[in-house]
């Protein structure tokens, strides 16, 4: 089992002794930091206005016990949290820049197996934390926090549209021409692996006017493991001659 402290964030193994694995009181410390940095960077309250933090994640069957141990702690640091549940790392980037918050946490192992799950940790401009904040956060981790009083805690609201926005975004992008993409007739087939993919694939190949084709391991949003397994590769080789597509993914 593993647990990987670095400055992209934090990952690991769900299971197992602490700090040899990413267990609830390592995702505590992990929120810790990343909140005490968020609160040290911050000028002074604006209007009043909290600190805002967005989060997403992918459909791994960890994500939402991380989500509510993440958000609880940066709550009781006096953290606002706008989650978006289920989402795509990029979604979270543009959300970060739009909610104009003062950073983001993207939960995702990304391409590791399901018994992983990861702290990935965004700055004010929807980037990847730098180097030397991420040294920051990693030091600030495993030191003693003090925690907001009970009429400054954080609030958690949820927000759905990002997806949706992220996609009209692209729509709006004066190189891309729906109209010419839609009378091309492409078809294009899609193995989502059961994760936010399953979201926003299909929803922008619809706004696009691409015709899907949609494997079994699209319709269900609970990811189990490696995308490539003997299982989902057939399951696209079987589309491809009853519904033609130009491109598979």
């Amino acid at each position: 089992m593993t647990f990987i402290r670095s400055i992209s964030g934090f990952r690991g193994t769900i299971g197992g002794p602490e700090q040899d694995n990413l267990t609830p009181p390592d995702i505590v410390r992990a929120a810790q930091g990343y909140g005490s940095w968020i609160l040290a960077g911050r000028k002074a309250a604006q209007n009043g206005k909290r600190p805002c933090i967005v989060m997403g994640r992918d459909a791994r069957p960890s994500g939402e016990m991380v989500d509510r141990l993440v958000s609880g702690t940066l709550m009781g640091m006096g953290i606002d949290v706008i989650d978006l549940g289920l989402s795509t790392t990029p979604t979270v980037e543009m959300a970060v820049v739009g909610e104009n918050a003062d950073g983001g946490i993207i939960l995702t192992a990304s391409h590791n197996p399901v018994q992983w799950n990861a702290l990935k940790l965004l700055d004010s401009q929807g980037a990847f934390i730098s180097a030397e904040a991420g040294a920051e956060v990693i030091r600030l981790s495993s030191v003693p926090h003090s925690f907001a009083p009970v009429e400054d805690l954080g609030q958690v609201t949820r927000h759905d549209g990002w997806i949706d926005a992220h996609i009209q975004a692209v729509l709006d992008l004066e190189l891309v021409d729906r109209d010419a993409i839609a009378n091309a007739g492409f078809k294009l087939a899609v193995d989502a692996v059961n994760s936010t993919g399953g979201i926003a694939v299909p929803a922008l190949l619809k706004a696009l006017g691409v015709e899907e084709v949609t494997s079994e391991s699209q319709s269900i949003l609970t990811w189990t493991g490696w995308p490539l397994c003997p299982k989902t590769a057939a399951c696209l080789a079987r589309s491809i001659p009853l519904w033609p597509s130009q491109i598979t993914f």
